[in-house]
């Protein structure tokens, strides 16, 4: 994936490229060229959390119980969900070799609003800790890590404060086109074609969870300011930082952005892959091999969009990219 390059139907350069490569595989790419139905049959269990609140797991267990099978647990993007592109080409990456998969959806996610007083954001490494202390304890074989977008910010974040012990719980993570530095991504999403396409999406849905959380827990912010914010700067200065015990949104990229930290990596097998024409994590913003750690593995090819990838005759498919990411786990267990 590394020397990923863009089949000739999507090849393209600039801008306008990363954003073809981004769509296109999200709308319309086949999860598995050999699978028409594109839905995954999960097994839905429900956690209740320390704080009693609950979040939904998704399982799609191994064909076969084998002994010491691996696990791979995904930890989908912003506003993701077991049923995202990513999530199913990597199902059935799982599937087709005998492991376990799991999609624990981040709270708010699953399709049901959660209850406490606070949802989800980039850098929880406390959330990440417990969902995957607790499937450490129910699974005897080896476990695997991939976060996708902030879910794989969340997941650096949490193996750079997990230090060594992060082992005893993953044998190897990857985050897959994440904003490790949160103010570079946000600036990229407020302006232009990102500002148009991707952060009114983005807003327009987590704004919708937010009222709804307003209306479990009268006063938890400010409805006004965030009904008026139009970018994430506005938007986290409204409800995610008050909400989750920031002090300002330069306060909490500051705390979650997963790049000042990646030099602590030396433990836990980490690769990082992110595509150079990316819209929402510009390639100046990406960590150089100074910047990291010995545990650290960097992918960035000049191609794939925001967590496309695409490959194959069109109408294309997104099969290559759990198949790169699966090879390089392999050589972890």
């Amino acid at each position: 994936m590394q020397h990923y390059v863009a089949p000739l139907w999507l090849a393209g350069k600039g801008a306008l490229a990363g954003n073809v490569q981004t769509i296109w595989p999200a709308l319309a790419s086949l999860a598995h060229p050999d699978r028409r139905d594109q839905a995954v049959q999960y097994q839905r269990r429900r956690w209740r959390t320390p704080d009693d609140d609950f979040i939904d797991v998704d399982h799609l267990p191994a064909a076969e119980a084998s002994a010491g099978r691996p696990l791979l647990v995904l930890f989908h993007g912003l506003e993701g969900s077991s049923q995202s592109h990513y999530s199913r080409a990597f199902a059935w990456w799982a599937h087709a070799r005998g492991w376990d998969y799991v999609v624990p959806h981040f709270r708010g996610c699953s399709g049901e609003l959660n209850l406490a007083p606070r949802t989800y954001y980039s850098g929880d490494h406390a959330e990440i800790d417990w969902i995957l202390g607790r499937l450490a304890q129910a699974h005897a074989g080896p476990i695997v890590a991939v976060g996708i977008s902030l879910g794989g910010n969340m997941l650096m974040r949490w193996a750079q404060e997990a230090g060594d012990a992060a082992l005893q719980k993953a044998r190897a993570v990857v985050a897959v086109c994440s904003p490790l530095d949160l103010e570079a991504s946000a600036k990229a999403l407020s302006s232009g074609l990102s500002g148009r396409l991707y952060t009114r999406m983005f807003l327009r849905s987590l704004k919708d969870k937010a009222m709804g959380k307003l209306a479990q827990h009268p006063g938890l912010f400010d409805a006004q300011a965030l009904q008026a914010s139009h970018n994430f700067y506005t938007y986290d200065n409204a409800f995610t930082a008050p909400v989750h015990g920031f002090a300002s949104t330069e306060d909490y990229w500051a705390r979650c952005s997963a790049k000042p930290h990646l030099r602590r990596m030396k433990h836990v097998p980490t690769l990082l892959l992110n595509a150079r024409n990316d819209p929402m994590v510009p390639a100046w913003s990406l960590p150089t091999r100074a910047e990291v750690g010995p545990a650290v593995t960097l992918w960035q090819p000049h191609e794939g969009g925001h967590v496309g990838f695409p490959a194959g005759r069109f109408p294309g498919h997104v099969a290559s990219l759990p198949d790169a990411v699966g090879q390089w786990l392999l050589q972890h267990l």
